[in-house]
């Protein structure tokens, strides 16, 4: 196995871990980037099928570096990816739950939280919005997902997987029909 192509993934899966903010999502589009642009690793179709993936397998939607991984440079791969994605991560998060359990209940930590919480949103969308523009860009996909959108919103509680099943379906209909 090609030491060099390991160290590249730890490259590019070790700093995205860091900037994570609010889950796997919100660094979605730079590993788009990344693995489409920057290193051209697979197309960007490629990586449009292994984010399905990711979304459909159980687990955390990060699992999205693994499956890089593996199709970048296999076994290996799936260890260099991984361990540089969710290894510093979780590290700092560690951490930083010992240090805000210890100072819970003081000013700074509600500020703090108010000022993350736009951060990791705008992040997110910015992820979703890298899969929009990879997608064959059909109508019916961007009203499926104006609709989903304005679920969502109103029912922020709602339980994402009926909405998403019922989206699937609706498109696959759509495709079929026309």
């Amino acid at each position: 196995m090609d030491g060099n192509i390991l160290s590249q993934l730890a490259g590019v899966f070790a700093p995205l871990s860091l900037l994570s903010l609010g889950g796997g999502q919100s660094v979605l589009s730079a590993i788009n980037r990344q693995v489409v642009e920057v290193h051209g690793w697979m197309t960007q179709q490629d990586f449009v099928d292994l984010f399905a993936i990711s979304r459909a397998a159980p687990g955390p939607g990060s699992l999205l570096s693994t499956l890089i991984g593996w199709r970048v440079a296999g076994t290996w791969g799936v260890v260099a990816a991984s361990m540089a994605y969710f290894i510093p991560s979780s590290t700092i998060a560690y951490f930083a739950a010992r240090t805000w359990n210890r100072y819970k209940g003081n000013a700074w930590q509600a500020a703090l939280e108010r000022g993350l919480a736009p951060v990791a949103t705008g992040l997110i969308l910015s992820g979703a919005f890298s899969v929009l523009q990879a997608s064959s860009g059909a109508i019916s996909l961007l009203a499926i997902t104006a609709v989903a959108t304005v679920i969502f919103i109103l029912r922020p509680k709602l339980n994402p997987v009926p909405v998403l099943f019922a989206a699937g379906i609706v498109q696959v209909v759509v495709q079929i029909v026309f």
